[in-house]
């Protein structure tokens, strides 16, 4: 059953892909792309193994969803990376995104392709609930790359409908 359902998924996202392939390749490249960063538990869980595991490889998964991006031309991606509605899960897998967006943070002040690019990262929401330290190192960034303005790329973290 339960790979019957795989590969009835893998089949329709195969056929999305091709579609979007298509109209990406047919017609005019967008010019902003956002995505709400979703399915990282489903997948550990699939696999049988730690959540933070899910988050970690869904990280990576971002660093080549914007290397597309940047090879299509897209100006600006906004990625919805962290509800306010996260911080209900165990403090362990909150406390487990908190160091890997730490880490991915880190690495967009030093990473080449942000600055030879002229990227301007912003962050959005409700920033002030994030650990003290992240806070700071998002305004690092935020700095860094303030005169930046060919592309654009925005995190929505601590984000909620009324933020």
């Amino acid at each position: 059953m339960v790979l019957k359902r795989a590969l009835s998924i893998l089949g329709v996202y195969k056929a999305y892909e091709k579609w979007l392939w298509y109209q990406v390749k047919n017609y005019g490249k967008p010019e902003h792309v956002a995505i709400i960063l979703d399915g990282n538990r489903r997948w550990a869980n699939e696999k049988e193994v730690n959540p933070w595991l899910g988050h970690k490889k869904g990280a990576e998964t971002v660093e080549q969803l914007l290397d597309w991006c940047e090879r299509l031309g897209v100006k600006s991606v906004t990625l919805y990376t962290f509800s306010t509605e996260n911080f209900r899960r165990s403090p362990g897998e909150v406390e487990e995104i908190m160091r890997i967006a730490d880490e991915k943070f880190r690495k967009l002040l030093t990473d080449e392709r942000i600055h030879r690019n002229k990227v301007h990262v912003k962050v959005i929401g409700r920033v002030n609930l994030l650990p003290e330290s992240l806070q700071q190192l998002i305004a690092e960034v935020e700095k860094a790359t303030a005169d930046y303005d060919k592309q654009f790329l925005n995190f929505a973290f601590a984000y909620g409908g009324r933020a």
